[in-house]
């Protein structure tokens, strides 16, 4: 076990920041990672960072990416790391994507490419979405011009230090959808003089809920859920002239994701026409679709079994989407899945802690992946 490296992770752990506030999170790497000599240190926005190891020669570059943020979750756990900050913790397991990161470092500088480059990004803001869009639209990322990017996360329920692998899509996209529906306020013992959105809403959800049990619309799997529906205010004395709604979309296949969201606003704007309503739509939270690269799939799954790691094939993508969809948009990469037991306590859980013996797998594997990578076309 790498006990400097555990210390790290322990130290992460007990000091989360929140998705676009890592500042200390940040430097806390910086200074960490400025023992094992980058050649150079790329900042990206107010906390992301880069680590560049660059060799000799032109060559291909290839990147490791981690997250930096924790989530608005209070701990439950006693151990003696546990979080200092109220409210707020490594409950999904991005301190221990960063200690791997910070120990895949430990190793490249021991062996250093001759030829191409290597990044380490540490992410800011995954949690939220905008995270790897921006770094994407970063000019400093630009001119990165990766040529394979990896990354992983670590998912419980699966046998420890297992590699989970999928070809095309590992991951579904997801959007927040708000809709806002206007029609007149009145007096609740006149409703006839105004316009309310109640009867909409009933007719809307009932539309909504017959798409999404309508599987000839889509290839693949997609998914609905309205999680909050605000009428009116609090008042006996007034018929409501305005609402909210939020609905999460969600799909398997970029392609459907776009679709229902097309069927979603139809219905919407059609049931609003025939209640002469004012409807708006705004998105929150986007997430594309995580779809793999095949050859980047086929480069981790030969260096997990180089390693004899066991390695799984998933048949179906994970229903939680990831923002590292943002960059399988535009980059050949690959996002997988490292087994973290089949009894660790799941994501997003306030019990949740990242366990420190798999930690050295994904740092065996990421180097073993960094020594795959072929540098000539």
């Amino acid at each position: 076990m790498n006990q400097k490296i555990i210390n790290l992770r322990r130290e992460l752990h007990q000091n989360p920041e929140l998705s676009n506030k890592e500042v200390l999170t940040s430097e806390r790497i910086i200074h960490f990672l400025k023992d094992y000599r980058p050649d150079k240190i790329v900042r990206l926005g107010e906390t992301g960072v880069v680590f560049v190891f660059s060799g000799s020669v032109e060559g291909k570059t290839i990147l490791f990416r981690a997250e930096l943020d924790a989530l608005p979750i209070q701990e439950t756990t006693h151990k003696a790391y546990k979080s200092a900050n109220q409210q707020i913790s490594h409950v999904c397991g991005h301190d221990g994507h960063m200690a791997i990161l910070a120990g895949l470092a430990q190793k490249i500088s021991q062996n250093p490419p001759k030829k191409g480059k290597v990044l380490l990004l540490f992410q800011p803001a995954e949690e939220v979405e905008q995270g790897a869009l921006e770094v994407v639209e970063n000019p400093n990322f630009k001119t990165l011009n990766p040529d394979y990017l990896f990354a992983l996360h670590n998912v419980p329920g699966f046998k420890k230090h297992s590699i989970l692998l999928k070809k095309g899509s590992f991951a579904s996209g997801s959007k927040g959808m708000t809709v806002k529906l206007t029609g007149k306020t009145t007096h609740a013992a006149e409703p006839q003089n105004g316009i309310s959105p109640a009867n909409a809403i009933a007719e809307i959800i009932h539309q909504l809920h017959s798409l999404r049990e309508n599987k000839t619309l889509f290839s693949d799997f997609i998914l609905l859920t309205i999680i909050h529906i605000q009428l009116g205010e609090i008042s006996f004395g007034t018929s409501p002239g305005y609402a909210e709604m939020r609905i999460t979309l969600r799909a398997y296949e970029n392609k459907d994701l776009d679709l229902l969201t097309h069927h979603c606003e139809k219905i919407t704007q059609e049931i609003s026409s025939l209640e002469k309503l004012k409807c708006e739509f705004s998105y929150s939270e986007v997430f594309p679709a995580t779809v793999n690269n095949d050859f980047c799939v086929e480069l981790v799954e030969q260096s997990a079994k180089q390693l004899n790691l066991e390695v799984q094939q998933l048949k179906t993508p994970f229903k939680w989407s990831e923002d590292f969809g943002y960059y399988t948009e535009k980059y050949k990469a690959c996002f997988f899945g490292l087994g973290s037991g089949v009894d660790q306590p799941q994501l997003h859980n306030p019990d949740f802690d990242f366990p420190d013996d798999i930690i050295e797998t994904g740092i065996d594997l990421f180097y073993s992946i960094y020594q795959n990578i072929p540098q000539d076309d």
